[in-house]
């Protein structure tokens, strides 16, 4: 039965419990991280009956397209949101690296969970088992999907090649066991943890080779603004440095206005006492240019209690439960730093790139 956007269940015992609808993409991938976020639901709010609707986007049905060409920061987002507007859902869970930094009008991050590990991972395949990406041969081609990572490695590996390979995790895996095309892929470990296939790891890439995209491990719990009970319900799953460092990188990534936000890249961290360190760098496309930058500012708590209103909503993340002077000071430091590498030329690099890749 419904009420108003409200959906509510009868259970045999004649009790009344209120469903949450949780949207997320199809993959396996996508449904164990949702279905991650549904049991911490269900163990906080017993009483609460949780539903998983899945569907497809964009970017999982254009397999034949490197994302790069495709252009569309909200490839693997659009269908979810416009679902939650149509209020056919109550919540999406997303990677939050896929969220645009600004988000559509009426809606809001209302949770970002503890990240898992944000660095990239070096697949090899069967046949080369023991190499790294430094001991592979010359020539060796390498697979990946994103040219964040291509830029960067293409820097550090001089020595290899790089080439697209586009599909959902398993998709990837089975083209390099299956086929000798590639010596590696290059994915990121958060996903392949997640999925349990640890063992497949052959080498975690270090920042000084690959630093990671803005958001990369984290998840986020996109809802409607609007729904003040559902922000306040979900808002317990903050984790509250993931939160400030993946504001301070969100900020960093939107006032660059990146042109081409494929080639930014970020490492944060944040340190006690009270320290969040944020790196950020952009590359040309053949990462034979960079500019590289490193800054940090306090996060130091003020112990403010807030209510859930805009002025606690910081690049689209509202995490009220986090100190307001320190989600500014992670803004601010997104900010400071992406000023900083726009006084040095950021925005020709990344021009160029987006021209150098439209005209291939």
């Amino acid at each position: 039965m419904e009420d108003g956007p409200y959906k509510y269940i009868r259970d045999g015992n004649g009790k009344v419990s209120r469903v949450i609808r949780i949207g997320t993409r199809k993959s396996q991938l996508a449904r164990i991280q949702t279905d991650s976020v549904a049991a911490r639901l269900g163990e906080l709010y017993p009483d609460v009956h949780v539903e998983i609707v899945a569907m497809s986007t964009i970017g999982d049905k254009i397999l034949d397209t490197a994302l790069s060409k495709i252009g569309e920061k909200s490839l693997f987002t659009k269908e979810l949101e416009n679902a939650l507007e149509r209020n056919e859902v109550d919540i999406v869970v997303h990677s939050l690296k896929d969220l645009p930094t600004t988000l559509p009008p009426g809606f809001t991050i209302g949770a970002v969970l503890q990240r898992e590990n944000p660095h990239d991972a070096v697949v090899l395949h069967p046949k080369k088992a023991g190499l790294t990406l430094d001991t592979l041969p010359d020539k060796s081609v390498i697979g990946t999907s994103s040219l964040r990572r291509a830029a960067q490695l293409k820097r550090r590996f001089p020595h290899l090649q790089f080439e697209n390979i586009r599909g959902n995790l398993n998709t990837r895996l089975k083209k390099l066991d299956e086929k000798d095309c590639y010596a590696a892929i290059i994915l990121a470990a958060a996903g392949l943890k997640r999925m349990g296939w640890e063992n497949r790891i052959s080498q975690i890439l270090n920042p000084e080779d690959c630093m990671y995209a803005v958001g990369q491990g984290a998840l986020a719990v996109e809802v409607r603004a609007r729904d003040k009970d559902i922000l306040e319900m979900v808002s317990i799953l903050h984790h509250r440095d993931t939160v400030l460092r993946c504001v301070a990188e969100r900020a960093f990534l939107r006032h660059l206005r990146a042109c081409f936000f494929l080639l930014v890249m970020v490492l944060s961290h944040v340190s006690c006492p009270f320290q969040l360190y944020l790196t950020g760098a952009v590359y040309s496309l053949d990462g034979s240019d960079c500019l590289k930058e490193t800054m940090q500012i306090s996060v130091a708590p003020d112990n403010q209690i807030q209510e859930f209103a805009d002025e606690c909503t910081h690049v689209g993340v509202t995490a009220c439960n986090v100190p307001e002077s320190a989600l500014a000071a992670a803004e601010k430091l997104g900010v400071d730093l992406a000023s900083l590498l726009l006084s040095k030329g950021a925005k020709d690099i990344l021009t160029t790139a987006r021209q150098l890749n439209d005209a291939c």
